[in-house]
């Protein structure tokens, strides 16, 4: 909705919530910039979770500076979201000033491959990323093709472990702490009222009927296991390839029909920037079908590297 908003030029900029995709996926399919942070460098005081492990807010613009100039207003510590306290103290504290032109000459970026390759990719989306890697490389950019995260095949989430802080333990939380302010105090409620579209139902029924796994359960134990070991991995790629981002195509597939759920929909956002917390921007990078539907690339970074990508993002949409 906001992504469709902005891309008819409703509005300048709009602010989205990403748990996995739902910053960088619209901006995507509609030709936007989509910023998504560090976890706690940007607050989600307010936000409704979906799973406040990897909820995130960000701005969605059409041109990379628009969307740095909300950034900057949101980034910072936010008493009403406690994992802002996290963030370092040596952080820019202008963002704007990363909004450089020729940014990207001697940069280092590599291809992540493990993002995007699979049986049902599109050859065209390929095509029109491998497009945007020979313009990096036109730019000044040194591209290490492929970048592979060692041992990426390995890390995986326990299979059949249930969730950790899923949807059911954060919303109960987040209603529980809005009080007499809100007219549903838990999803238990949220169910038996059944005002809701019924394609959500079986999810929400399901959820519910589910355990809720805190923070102490072994489920959350094995998940920050996991989550750990993929930051490890990612930042022991970029140290020993001495990378500065690393660039895959956000979705493998053009847009689908609205309706559509059987053909491949080529998500590649929801493993590397939600499980490792590290920040991702999305940025055009062309057009399928017949230059009729956008295509767009992501740049994925370490810990609070937003400086780093906004000047590689914003160089390459200059360029």
């Amino acid at each position: 909705g906001t992504a469709a908003a902005i891309a008819a030029s409703l509005a300048a900029v709009g602010l989205g919530s990403d748990t996995g995709n739902s910053i960088r996926g619209p901006s995507s399919h509609q030709a936007l910039v989509g910023i998504r942070s560090t976890m706690g460098l940007t607050s989600r005081g307010g936000v409704m979770p979906l799973s406040y492990l990897a909820d995130i807010a960000g701005p969605m613009a059409r041109t990379v500076e628009d969307a740095v100039a909300v950034f900057q207003v949101i980034v910072g510590e936010d008493p009403l979201d406690p994992v802002t306290a996290a963030a370092p103290a040596h952080l820019p504290q202008d963002y704007g000033q990363a909004l450089k032109a020729h940014g990207l000459k001697g940069a280092r970026i590599g291809v992540l491959r493990q993002a995007y390759e699979r049986e049902t990719t599109d050859p065209e989306i390929v095509r029109i990323f491998m497009r945007a890697v020979d313009d990096l490389r036109r730019a000044g950019v040194v591209m290490v093709d492929p970048a592979p995260v060692p041992g990426f095949d390995e890390i995986r989430r326990p299979p059949g472990m249930g969730p950790c802080r899923g949807f059911k333990y954060d919303i109960n939380e987040y209603l529980a702490a809005r009080g007499d302010r809100v007219p549903v105090k838990s999803l238990t409620e949220i169910v038996k009222g059944g005002r809701f579209h019924p394609s959500v139902r079986s999810r929400l029924e399901q959820t519910e009927q589910g355990p809720a796994n805190g923070p102490d359960s072994p489920e959350c134990q094995a998940d920050t296991a996991y989550r750990e070991r993929l930051r490890l991995a990612v930042t022991q790629l970029m140290d020993s390839e001495k990378l500065d981002a690393l660039v895959y195509p956000t979705w493998s597939n053009p847009p689908r029909l609205i309706g559509d759920l059987n053909t491949p929909h080529g998500d590649n956002s929801q493993v590397f920037s939600p499980v490792t917390g590290f920040p991702a921007i999305q940025v055009p990078m062309g057009y399928s079908l017949g230059d009729r539907l956008p295509a767009g690339i992501t740049f994925f970074g370490r810990a609070w590297s937003e400086a780093t990508l906004i000047r590689l993002a914003y160089s390459y949409e200059q360029a």
